[in-house]
């Protein structure tokens, strides 16, 4: 890529990376937290729905998605343990993928499950080239980095 040589962070390619890869991080994790949310608000819905899925111990099964969603989301947007939760991230849409939206002849089942895949796709890119230099892991590294 071709750009200017100047110190400009606003013609820096790293600079503009690094905003990508934050803004790649908030609208990955904007449907986690949203849905997190909405188990707690909700979780007997919830519960029902994991039983209906034949999975067992709906109660337990909905307290590790309400963890995994929320905390991961927020851990994503902060860029903290990015490329750890990135993974647990990956498998969790891989195993809800399977788990619920196997009904391929169900339309907007075809359609999450699908959404579901590409998700853990983009997980898979953040763990492989990370959170970028505007994260926590970014400023824990450089400190570490400085002593």
């Amino acid at each position: 890529m071709i750009t200017p040589i100047t110190s400009n962070k606003l013609v820096d390619a790293s600079f503009y990376g690094s905003a990508l890869a934050l803004s790649g991080r908030l609208l990955m994790a904007t449907i986690f937290i949203i849905s997190g949310v909405g188990k707690v608000t909700n979780p007997g819905a919830t519960a029902a729905f994991i039983a209906a899925a034949g999975l067992p111990l709906p109660q337990v099964a909905l307290l590790i998605a309400i963890v995994i969603e929320i905390a991961g989301g927020i851990a994503l947007v902060l860029g903290y343990r990015t490329r750890l939760v990135a993974g647990a991230l990956a498998i969790f849409c891989l195993v809800t993928a399977v788990s619920f939206h196997r009904n391929f002849i169900d339309q907007n089942q075809f359609i999450h499950f699908f959404k579901n895949l590409t998700m853990a796709g983009g997980f898979l890119q953040i763990l492989a080239y990370g959170p970028g230099f505007l994260s926590v892991d970014a400023k824990l590294a450089q400190t570490r980095g400085a002593t």
